[in-house]
């Protein structure tokens, strides 16, 4: 069964499946099947500036994201609960110690964005 890994000590990642406290933020629920849920999620970040979606199956995605000016890459994946209809995520900074709150951000605004295409 496949898992994300953990965070790191360092604040520059975000993961649903972090406990309580500076890493964590809250999983996106999804509405209707994990295959059409799985789309519209792939297409909104595939629209994201900077985003690559890397690797696509079933349940489960992973995309980087380059920042425009350092060419900085965040590694983001995407692992989809059925049972529980929720997609948890990981954010983190590939390289350097903070990211400014960048992966938490990125990550609520791709939250707000797919819960408004699930409306």
């Amino acid at each position: 069964m496949r898992t994300l890994p953990p965070c790191p000590a360092s604040p520059n990642c975000v993961s649903s499946l972090a406990a309580a406290g500076s890493h964590y933020l809250a999983p996106m629920p999804y509405k209707g099947d994990r295959k059409a849920a799985q789309r519209t999620l792939e297409d909104i970040v595939r629209a994201a500036r900077g985003a690559t979606v890397v690797r696509s199956e079933p349940g489960y995605f992973a995309a980087e994201f380059r920042s425009l000016i350092l060419r900085f890459v965040d590694d983001v994946e995407f692992l989809f609960d059925e049972q529980a209809r929720l997609i948890h995520f990981r954010s983190a900074s590939r390289t350097g110690y903070s990211d400014f709150g960048v992966n938490r951000t990125r990550l609520r605004k791709l939250a707000t964005a797919f819960a408004a295409a699930q409306s």
